[in-house]
């Protein structure tokens, strides 16, 4: 018999009562950061963790001396990522960004978890400057809590489901960790074959191995002669992000691309975002395109360099040509991407050099598809075990919603 079937007939009967989140949590509102007592290290004297709202490694914000929180308890973010769910087990300290819930008696925390992240994303928070959710908008929450006048029951029937939802979620984490662990991997084997020793290749630039620099245009937004019906795949910057591109999220037509700069690009090209937040990510177009006027596109030529070799390079050097961005935006432009070093190994001898840049493409290329390829590898295993989870985790708690919230 399966987890979930045997849970439906646990459940079979049971009396379900949707319980005002206050009368199952105590809840806490964070504080200031106590500036007497703070430490952006860890220290024998400092060792209790201060937590913000971030996610992850992102949430520590320092150390103090005395906890705010003692019990297991959950957070939930109140600024920014508003209603972000986390479990802490160890005393800590939230600041303001955060509240704090504690359970009381006959709730098992690793159920409330469960169940509050399946309404993370549902608090309503006014528009404010800076909005934030706070203990008062929490009133009307409810929580259901199966077998409510049977207490040993209730934890039992509680239990039951967190166990479930502990498998499922421990594959998720499993895979993560797999994929963090292949992430160092691929940037350790990156670091090696693209950190040249002097005298190993000859330095010369993106442009030297450039056959053709193209950048594009937009159509006149709003202009349905231009977007409706096109076919004509439009890259914008928001979709280079490392990776292979193979179509895009907005089409024109025929007439947008002649009375416009957008123009065609082969594929095979290394693009190049150049303007703005996304200034410096790279891409390979799998796919004849069109761009928006904030991609640069490098057409390499092929006697000279691998395209994948030059994408490469592109991709590890992120940050060395992000930061030769000018103006306000940080935008670059043709002069600066095409001045850009490169390393040639064996610049002498062509036909070496093309097959030394193979074998350095060929694996990077593994791992890149390992952590980065949305249609193969661990991220897709990742999405796919994920929705398993979240499949399961809204079936186990969905129960009845209470008379006057089904018939609003």
């Amino acid at each position: 018999m399966s987890s979930v079937i045997f849970m439906e007939r646990l459940l079979d009967g049971v009396e379900v009562e949707w319980k005002l989140l206050g009368s199952v949590f105590d809840i806490f509102a964070g504080g200031d950061v106590p500036k007497e007592s703070f430490s952006e290290v860890e220290t024998d004297r400092f060792k209790v963790p201060i937590l913000s709202n971030g996610i992850g490694n992102k949430a520590l914000y320092g150390w103090t001396e005395k906890p705010k929180i003692q019990n297991p308890s959950l957070t939930i973010s109140a600024r920014g990522t508003i209603g972000w769910t986390n479990f802490v087990v160890k005393p800590f300290f939230p600041i303001v960004r955060l509240l704090a819930l504690t359970p009381k008696a006959g709730l098992n925390l690793k159920y409330g978890y469960y169940f509050m992240k399946t309404i993370e994303n549902g608090y309503k928070v006014p528009p404010a400057g800076i909005p934030q959710l706070t203990k008062p908008m929490l009133k009307d929450v409810r929580i259901p809590i199966p077998c409510p006048e049977n207490p040993n029951k209730s934890l039992e029937i509680q239990a039951e489901i967190v166990r479930i939802l502990d498998v499922f979620s421990a594959y998720t984490a499993e895979l993560t960790a797999e994929l963090t662990a292949r992430k160092k991997q691929y940037h350790y084997y990156r670091d090696k074959l693209l950190s040249f020793e002097e005298g190993k290749v000859e330095w010369k630039t993106l442009g030297d191995v450039t056959k053709k620099w193209y950048s594009g245009g937009t159509p006149t937004a709003g202009n349905p002669e231009y977007y409706d019906g096109g076919e004509i795949p439009w890259l914008r910057t928001q979709e280079v992000k490392f990776a292979d591109i193979e179509t895009t999220d907005v089409k024109i037509t025929q007439s947008a691309l002649k009375n416009s700069s957008a123009k065609w690009i082969p594929k095979n090209c290394v693009i190049v975002a150049i303007s703005g937040a996304t200034a410096g990510r790279s891409a390979i177009n799998k796919i004849p395109l069109t761009t928006n006027q904030h991609c640069g596109c490098l057409e390499i030529d092929s006697t000279k360099a691998l395209y994948r070799y030059v994408f490469h390079w592109v991709s590890y050097n992120y940050e060395n040509i992000k930061a030769l961005g000018q103006g306000a935006r940080g935008d670059l432009n043709s002069s600066i991407i095409k001045g850009f070093k490169f390393p040639v190994p064996y610049a002498d001898d062509p036909k070496r050099s093309l097959e030394e840049q193979a074998r350095i493409v060929a694996i990077l290329d593994k791992f890149d598809a390992l952590t980065h390829s949305i249609s193969e590898g661990l991220p897709r295993e990742i999405a796919l075990r994920q929705q398993q989870y979240e499949y399961y985790r809204d079936r186990l708690l969905s129960f009845p919603k209470p008379d006057d919230e089904a018939a609003a």
